[in-house]
C-alpha cells in the first residue's frame, strides 16, 4: 500500500492537474496512473534536445513576425501560432503527428503548460470554422506563447 501510495505521489507531482484530468478521462485511478506510465516509458524513448542558442532566437523571432501578423490577420496567425509550435516541439524532438498525441507527449514534462496548448488548439479549430471571436484569438497567442516559451527556454526537458 504505502509504495502504491508514493507512486501515485510522484505521479500526481509529476502531471499535476493532468493527473486528475486523466483520472477523470480514464475512468479511475488505477487506470489513468496505467496510462500515465505509458506515457513516461513513451518519453523516455524520445530523443528530447535543447536548442543551440542561434535556433532559439530564430524561433523568438519567427514569433515575433507571427504576433506582427495578428494585427492584420489574427485567424491566420493563430494558425501560424500553432505551425510555430508544432515546428519548435518537432525539433526538440517530439514526434508530432497530430494533437492527441502531442498532448501525450508534452504531459510528461510540461504538464502546467498543457492547459494553454489546449485552450489554443480549441479556439483555433472553432477559429477555422469562423467561430472564433477576436478576443478568443487574441487569448489562443497568449496561451500559444505560453507553451511556445516553456519549450524554448527548455525548462520541463528531460
Amino acid at each position: 500500500v504505502l509504495g502504491m501510495r508514493s507512486r501515485r505521489r510522484r505521479l500526481q507531482d509529476r502531471f499535476g492537474p493532468e493527473y486528475e484530468r486523466t483520472v477523470e478521462q480514464e475512468g479511475g485511478r488505477r487506470a489513468a496512473e496505467r496510462e500515465l506510465r505509458a506515457r513516461e516509458e513513451r518519453h523516455a524513448e524520445l530523443d528530447i534536445k535543447a536548442l543551440p542558442e542561434d535556433r532559439r532566437r530564430a524561433y523568438a523571432q519567427d514569433w515575433s513576425v507571427v504576433q506582427e501578423h495578428f494585427v492584420d490577420r489574427p485567424e491566420g496567425s493563430v494558425t501560424e501560432a500553432d505551425d510555430l509550435v508544432t515546428r519548435l516541439m518537432n525539433e526538440r524532438g517530439y514526434p508530432t503527428t497530430e494533437y492527441e498525441e502531442n498532448v501525450r507527449d508534452l504531459s510528461v514534462s510540461h504538464a502546467g503548460t498543457l492547459q494553454h496548448y489546449r485552450a489554443a488548439h480549441s479556439v483555433k479549430v472553432r477559429s477555422a470554422g469562423g467561430q472564433a471571436t477576436t478576443e478568443e484569438l487574441r487569448g489562443a497567442m497568449v496561451h500559444y506563447r505560453a507553451l511556445f516559451d516553456e519549450l524554448l527556454s527548455d525548462r520541463g526537458g528531460r
